[in-house]
């Protein structure tokens, strides 16, 4: 039997711990920066296990070596393990048991299928060559992120390529999905403050209006994304906060902004701000009023390598994985991942794995009614793991 059909076959006979492994995490949910417990929970799985486990990494981060013994390259597989502030709302038997928190994008699923795969890399050593190390990845929800920091912390020493991926709600069941180039946005944030002078509703002459100068600033910014940039570069810019609390009768002396930037370039993120700050100028000597900014570019475009992609894309296809029955090009996608920060440095692939429950009634991620079909977990297993046993025996 070949190392992939070894492989394979025990994968199946363990789809069932992963299912109890990511029901566990779903219940004890725990927000970027704040895993210590999760972080636990993995680096405990390890114990006794054929590998090196270092904790502590770039916070709270984890990263396992299983070595072979034998000369190789060195594959990195990244699984990120966080929650969100959010109340769950989906009524399942093994819902979150931490008010205001829940696995509401499927990071329990990660962590799940990578734990059973990365044991059972470990127990196939004779089967390969090289090195394998699994990235635990801790806050990729809460900007900066993990992905930084574990980078700092030397996470991809030695490490010539990169693997992850994501199970999606949205796309197809039994699908999995792959692009070569930008496939994820990079992700920009502002908050700004405007400040004016307060006073009485019926002199306006005496005051400078901040909720008039606001609400002109949210109106023009948007001339940003239809006429700033080129219509062929995808751009989104969203207000999503307008604070102005005041009485009725009174024009108000500051507003409180924030918002939310994506695109699919570096330029585009950089020209967004130049205008941004153009308009925001612009509205300020107008309306006669002062502002703060911050403008903080959080997470760049995640880009992947079209060599290293599409040697991904023909694994999957060659594979014919039993559970998987179309492999699909995506496109790019709007979300934003700091698994972009991986890219940055080494030939990197990111891919997804369809999730949507099979009566297609689906919840978007980031929804306290978020679920998953948990047939995600076996073919996410499956998936990175026949593209795993490529790659080794591509560079053996």
């Amino acid at each position: 039997m070949s190392f992939k059909e070894e492989l394979m076959q025990r994968l199946n006979e363990k789809e069932e711990r992963m299912i109890e492994i990511r029901r566990y995490l779903h219940q004890y949910p725990e927000l970027s920066f704040c895993e210590e417990k999760t972080a636990k929970y993995i680096a405990d799985f390890y114990e006794g296990k054929h590998c090196t486990v270092r904790t502590g990494v770039g916070g709270n981060g984890i990263v396992v070596t299983i070595d072979s013994g034998k000369p190789g390259r060195t594959l990195a597989l990244r699984a990120d393990f966080d929650a969100l502030p959010i109340q769950e709302e989906t009524g399942l038997a093994f819902s979150s048991k931490t008010p205001g928190v829940m696995h509401a994008c499927g990071h329990d699923a990660h962590t799940a299928y990578m734990l059973i795969l990365a044991e059972t890399l470990s127990e196939l050593q004779e089967y390969w060559q090289g090195k394998i190390v699994i990235l635990h990845q801790h806050a990729e929800e809460l900007p900066p992120g993990g992905a930084k920091a574990m980078i700092a912390d030397g996470c991809l020493d030695g490490v010539d390529n990169v693997l992850g991926l994501h199970v999606i709600s949205s796309l197809k069941n039994s699908t999995v999905y792959y692009h070569a180039g930008p496939i994820h946005t990079g992700q920009s944030g502002f908050k700004v403050v405007i400040h004016g002078r307060a006073g009485h509703g019926s002199m306006p002459h005496e005051t400078h209006d901040a909720i008039l100068a606001a609400s002109d600033l949210v109106v023009s910014l948007q001339s940003i994304v239809s006429r700033r940039v080129n219509p062929f570069e995808m751009t989104t810019l969203t207000v999503g906060r307008f604070e102005a609390s005041g009485a009725s009768n009174a024009v108000n002396g500051q507003v409180v902004l924030e918002g939310d930037v994506r695109t699919l370039s570096s330029e585009v993120q950089s020209l967004v701000e130049i205008e941004f700050k153009r308009i925001l100028d612009g509205i300020a000597l107008m309306y006669n009023v002062t502002y703060e900014l911050d403008y903080r570019h959080n997470y760049p475009v995640t880009v992947n390598d079209e060599k290293l992609t599409n040697f991904v894309a023909d694994s999957l296809k060659k594979s014919s994985i039993p559970e998987v029955m179309e492999v699909l090009d995506s496109g790019s996608q709007g979300p934003s991942e700091d698994f972009a920060y991986y890219a940055e440095v080494k030939p990197s692939c990111y891919f997804h794995v369809g999730a949507a429950p099979k009566d297609g009634q689906f919840y978007p991620h980031h929804n306290g009614k978020f679920t998953i079909d948990e047939n995600a977990l076996l073919i996410s297993a499956k998936a990175m793991g026949a593209v795993v046993a490529d790659y080794l025996e591509k560079y053996q």
